[in-house]
């Protein structure tokens, strides 16, 4: 069987690893996988499709010369010849619709994974709208997590094809990454705070910053790092100024050496507002630091409090604080919740549990469209 994914990217963040994970798997079980990564003439360029590659992972480039291009259409429809594609696989508004648009009229599945319709500005709720009208016409359409799934029941996508995936990561970067970031900024016998995330509203950046504020006023020692990059980049150095912080703060733009950067980190925050299933909880989960998360999205079915890690409100410096404070202050319960949020994640979402939920959803779909089972995808499902 060969999968066509589909993804529009402005950097190597969740979504692309949830492909990337979903690709190499399915070609280490003997099928194929082909990554369709646009190349957006409008938005300043990326290094996403070269990480794809670096990772041996099979590529081909979208050109995409305005924000629609029916040259695009055209190039997904040769691909899905030229490789002969058995069912196409898309993530994020702008690739479902061109997944639509080139596959509608060909005979294979079409199936997309919704991570997250942010609402951010007006601009992207039109394409989150006309995002859930297209994908009314889908095969089938996996959400990863509950409340994405009661989203896209509203958007008015039938309940039949919607199926909850939780995203799923390699174990095994994380088992015996030696900490180069805290190396890199000599943090000494200094602690490190850190995050990871894009720069956006989404993830609550303003609120790292304002528990850094907090913690500094009890912990005078401590480091903070926040790994990633994105619009907000300089709004966010600003504020680190104003606060009178900037000299605690460490900006590290992104990052390839994740596995790395989460064995620097003594206790790892997600300060966000909106998510599903964020890959950067789940990375430093299995890295075995001791996290802080706001309860958001699908993160309370990994996040229990006291046991897996510390759940606070969003939108709460001071809550997210003293949470960090509690693990600063109590070293038991800081590796007792760093220990137990270890082995939920690699129990519950490692990528090999992923892939077989994901292989038995295409299995099903190649049935009811070919009227017959492909054993092997069957079999990988199991």
């Amino acid at each position: 069987m060969k999968v066509l994914h589909l993804i529009s990217s402005e950097g190597f963040y969740g979504a692309e690893n949830v492909v990337a994970a979903l690709a190499r798997d399915l070609r280490q079980s003997g099928h194929s996988a082909c990554i369709g990564v646009f190349e957006n003439a409008h938005v300043a360029r990326n290094s996403v499709a070269g990480q794809f590659e670096s990772r041996g992972l099979r590529v081909v480039r979208i050109p995409c010369r305005r924000r629609f291009d029916l040259s695009a259409v055209r190039r997904i429809r040769k691909i899905i010849a030229d490789e002969e594609i058995a069912l196409v696989h898309s993530h994020g508004y702008k690739s479902d619709i061109y997944a639509w648009l080139a596959a509608r009229r060909l005979r294979l599945p079409i199936m997309a994974t919704s991570h997250l319709w942010t609402r951010q500005t007006a601009a992207i709720r039109f394409y989150e709208f006309l995002d859930g009208l297209v994908l009314r016409r889908f095969d089938a359409v996996a959400a990863v997590s509950q409340r994405i799934a009661g989203e896209l029941r509203q958007a008015g996508i039938a309940g039949e094809k919607i199926s909850v995936i939780d995203n799923g990561i390699d174990l095994s970067p994380f088992d015996s990454a030696a900490p180069v970031l805290k190396s890199e900024l000599q943090a000494g016998g200094r602690l490190l705070i850190g995050t990871v995330g894009r720069l956006t509203g989404q993830k609550g950046m303003e609120y790292f910053l304002g528990a850094a504020q907090k913690l500094l006023k009890e912990f005078s020692d401590l480091m903070f790092a926040i790994v990633g990059d994105g619009p907000d980049r300089q709004k966010l150095e600003q504020m680190a100024r104003e606060l009178q912080i900037e000299k605690s703060i460490h900006f590290t733009g992104a990052r390839r050496d994740m596995p790395a950067v989460y064995a620097s980190l003594d206790v790892f925050v997600l300060a966000s507002v909106a998510e599903g299933m964020p890959m950067a909880l789940l990375e430093a989960m299995a890295s075995g630091c001791p996290v802080v998360a706001t309860a958001v999205g699908a993160i309370p079915q990994i996040v229990v409090l006291g046991g897996t890690g510390m759940l606070v409100r969003p939108k709460d410096a001071c809550e997210l604080a003293n949470a960090v404070a509690s693990l600063l202050r109590h070293h038991d319960l800081c590796e007792r919740v760093a220990r137990n949020g270890q082995i939920a994640v690699r129990r519950q979402f490692s990528s090999h549990v992923m892939t077989q939920k994901y292989c038995k959803l295409y299995a099903q779909l190649l049935e009811k469209r070919n009227g017959r089972v492909d054993e092997q995808v069957a079999a990988l499902s199991r």
